[in-house]
């Protein structure tokens, strides 16, 4: 009987020993422990933190040299379209050279040398020379080449057609000027004084006037340039 009262005592002194022992393993948290979490939470907000700075600063990086890129092909476009018009208005200004060297060349139907030309062997000779274009040998041939301009659009170089009333086209001329005022000046050769200047203000030229054409456009020209 008193074996058996010791042995129920002895176990439950037991039971109670390794209730407190998992009581105070499992309530009691190493100080270590929680300060490296603390510290390692700390860390990884301040490495997010610089994450997102880093992304900021390369999207804006990014940015900048995408503007930087953009306004450099801008510039580059820009620059390309600026030689391209000087190269088309050198050569219309090579078309004008040649023909105020004809000035004085007298007139003469039918002829197509400096000792007697007409106004279409004038035009065809004279961007032939220049520009290495074969226009047709006369007048009402010419005026269905090219584009049709407004009299209010024209520039050197255009071509100018003429004709006694609503007649045939018989006459043609090159733009020499437009000026701020909107007088135009041509270049042909004429039945009366051979190749001279004239204006289409002028009351004999400016009723015979029928309408312009641009035979030589800076797409063409550029165009032309490109292949050769």
């Amino acid at each position: 009987m008193k074996k058996r009262v010791l042995f129920y005592c002895a176990a439950a002194f037991a039971t109670f020993s390794m209730q407190s022992c998992v009581t105070n393993y499992v309530v009691s948290t190493p100080t270590t422990y929680v300060n490296e979490y603390k510290s390692n939470a700390k860390l990884a907000s301040i490495d997010n933190k610089k994450l997102a700075v880093a992304k900021e600063q390369l999207l804006s990086s990014f940015q900048n040299e995408q503007m930087a890129a953009t306004k450099s092909l801008e510039t580059i476009v820009k620059n390309q379209e600026i030689a391209k018009a000087v190269r088309f208005s050198k050569k219309i200004d090579d078309i004008l050279t040649e023909a105020e060297t004809y000035l004085g060349t007298p007139y003469r139907y039918g002829g197509m040398t400096r000792n007697g030309i007409d106004c279409s062997a004038f035009v065809l000779s004279v961007f032939g020379a220049t520009a290495g274009m074969s226009l047709p040998r006369v007048a009402a041939s010419q005026a269905q080449e090219g584009e049709k301009v407004e009299k209010s659009e024209l520039q050197k170089g255009d071509l100018v057609f003429f004709s006694q009333g609503r007649g045939r086209i018989s006459h043609v001329g090159i733009v020499e000027s437009v000026n701020e005022e909107g007088d135009i000046k041509f270049i042909h050769a004429a039945t009366s004084r051979g190749v001279m200047i004239s204006s289409l203000a002028d009351s004999y030229w400016g009723p015979k006037f029928r309408f312009a054409k641009r035979v030589l456009s800076q797409d063409a020209f550029d165009d032309n340039f490109a292949n050769n």
